[in-house]
């Protein structure tokens, strides 16, 4: 009976387990669907833009790393993360902040996008000669005025390996997970200068999981052998995660952006103060010349100071110190008024 017992509990549990693989499998199995973004929600709260979109070129998003995917014992030829990482950069770009940010040119199938505009060219030169107005032409392409470089510059296999198992008496459990760690770097270009306005690094780790039960026991004198085994592993797609990382250095790009006055947000308040200056009432000539206005010598300042001193704060350029800034604007009136006569 205690052998049963032993073997009931395993049963159930492999059940349990079977059901959950079972799960996964069928959702592996299910129809095509639209496939979101994983950070949809932080891409669209980012605020909207103050202004008409920002016009910007995606040339290419290379794999930098050099990787392989990882395999047991044998070489894989297989990179491990994907090859076409621009097609995220320009996904992300249309769709942060609600699709308000930026206009993205085509760049990565330029020859195709050329080669398309030639054969129309062409064509209406060949069927289109004899209108009054000649061919029709093609409207000229967009330019950009920013380019968005970068590439995907780390995978580190293994950054965290770890797991716990119990046995006894032939009976076990285990589970164990992997991490790994992929990262992403993307900078923002100047095409009119060239310089680099912008650079952003992020990071995203890559989780493995894996459980398991098994047993393997002798019943009656050795005479006859139980064996059971179950188990199911979770590994996180490598592509949902390069896509995390760059619309997540999207995000950064922007905010870092403005916090640099390259851009700002819609309906944000300006940061700039207003300021009020109390400009003296203007004098007549005769009423500045005969006006003592009281001033130390900031060389005297320095070489002994006073308390009395301390009250002359504002300083012309000429090293003489006023107490306050009306003092300061009507010495200059009466020298600028000495200079009439």
């Amino acid at each position: 009976m205690k052998y049963l017992s032993i073997v009931l509990i395993l049963a159930l549990a492999g059940c349990t387990t079977m059901q959950q693989s079972l799960k996964t499998y069928s959702e592996a199995d299910s129809t095509p669907r639209v496939q979101v973004s994983p950070i949809a929600e932080r891409l669209e709260d980012v605020p909207k833009l103050d202004g008409n979109k920002i016009t910007i070129a995606v040339y290419g998003f290379q794999d930098k790393t050099g990787q392989r995917k990882p395999a047991q014992n044998v070489a894989s030829l297989s990179s491990a993360v994907t090859q076409g990482g621009e097609v995220w950069v320009i996904k992300g770009l249309q769709e942060v902040g609600g699709g308000s940010w930026f206009e993205v040119v085509e760049r990565v199938g330029m020859d195709n996008l050329i080669k398309e505009r030639q054969l129309i060219r062409n064509t209406r030169e060949v069927y289109e000669k004899e209108l009054p107005n000649g061919p029709t032409p093609l409207k000229p392409l967009r330019f950009a005025g920013l380019i968005l470089e970068g590439g995907i510059v780390g995978y580190d296999a293994n950054t965290a390996v770890g797991g716990v198992g119990a046995r006894y008496l032939g009976v076990g459990a285990q589970t164990e997970y992997r991490v790994d760690t992929v990262t992403v770097v993307i900078r923002m270009v100047s095409v009119s200068t060239g310089r680099v306005l912008l650079s952003i690094a992020t990071e995203k780790s890559i989780a493995s999981t894996r459980s398991g039960a098994d047993i393997f026991k002798f019943l009656d004198l050795g005479t006859k052998a139980i064996e059971s085994e179950t188990g199911y592993s979770v590994n996180e797609p490598v592509n949902y995660a390069v896509r995390a990382a760059i619309e997540c250095a999207i995000i950064e790009l922007i905010y870092e952006g403005q916090k640099e006055g390259l851009w700002k947000f819609k309906g944000e308040k300006s940061t700039v103060k207003e300021v009020k200056v109390d400009l003296p009432i203007p004098k007549s000539k005769a009423e500045l010349l005969n006006k003592e206005i009281e001033f130390r010598w900031i060389d005297d300042m320095y070489t002994e100071i006073t308390p009395q001193d301390k009250q002359f704060k504002f300083c012309d350029k000429s090293g003489r110190c006023f107490k306050t800034t009306n003092d300061l604007y009507l010495y200059e009136q009466q020298q600028a008024h000495k200079k009439d006569k």
